[in-house]
């Protein structure tokens, strides 16, 4: 019982990043970027949308489940709101399942990405906050993708390590795999991070997470959020309005 708030922790790391089992490089055709241009498009592609992303609502499913001695489970209906001037908001809609759950790990979650939309700039995907290296090129559902390695400069809480897959027409980050940079709590033995987002209206936004926790003392959870159908009230600019990074990206085939 008193392990349930740990769970809970390892929530926090997750909710700072925007997928499915690992995917091996295949071959495509070379890229003429370099990691550094990459590194600028997705730079670029965020500053757009965060500039041009001012309102949407979706509403999510959160589901936790624990393995241990028995099995614990809980599930929970949440609307959220976002809007560039106020942040984000959430409501609990619908709730069930073990109680135990439901607040030392859900509502975690939820308040660990209402503190977490607070702190854009520490937790950007960007130079200051990680090191990247291109591992090669690949192809997430027909899309052509760069692969990247990201590691944190510090172990920070909303910081993770691991994979990023990267559209190499749009530079929106596809899919993320990895780990929290900072282990939350002793108890904590190991956890993975799996994110797969999905263009919605122009912009890339989460349309899955899943998370899956092992406990030193036996036992593990799995936090599934499924971010629902997106209500987006403000449009993305018209491909040709996206300005080409710093660096030579305008020399990418496609790169709108």
């Amino acid at each position: 019982m008193h392990r349930t708030p740990c769970w809970g922790m390892i929530l926090t790391a997750v909710l700072s990043i925007a997928a499915p089992g690992a995917q091996a490089l295949e071959d495509v055709p070379a890229s003429t970027l370099s990691e550094a241009q990459v590194v600028a498009g997705i730079q670029n592609r965020n500053r757009i949308q965060n500039q041009s992303l001012t309102r949407y609502s979706a509403l999510r499913t959160y589901s936790v489940v624990y393995h241990g001695m028995g099995t614990l489970s809980a599930r929970m209906q949440v609307e959220m709101t976002y809007d560039a001037a106020q942040g984000k908001t959430f409501r609990i809609v619908s709730q069930s399942g073990a109680a135990l759950l439901r607040d030392g790990v859900l509502k975690r979650a939820v308040d660990s990405e209402r503190e977490a939309s607070k702190l854009k700039d520490a937790i950007a995907l960007s130079p200051a906050n990680y090191t990247f290296r291109l591992l090669g090129n690949g192809n997430v559902d027909g899309r052509s993708v760069y692969i990247l390695d990201v590691e944190p400069l510090k172990p920070e809480k909303f910081l993770y390590r691991g994979t990023i897959w990267v559209d190499a027409a749009s530079f929106g980050v596809v899919k993320i795999e990895g780990a929290p940079a900072k282990n939350p709590s002793f108890w904590i033995r190991h956890s993975t991070i799996s994110v797969t987002d999905e263009l919605t209206d122009g912009f890339w936004l989460p349309k899955e997470m899943r998370s899956q926790t092992q406990v030193r003392l036996g036992g593990g959870a799995t936090l599934t959020i499924d971010y629902g159908h997106y209500q987006i009230d403000e449009h993305a600019p018209a491909p040709g309005e996206l300005p080409a990074p710093a660096g030579g990206v305008d020399a990418v085939k496609g790169s709108h």
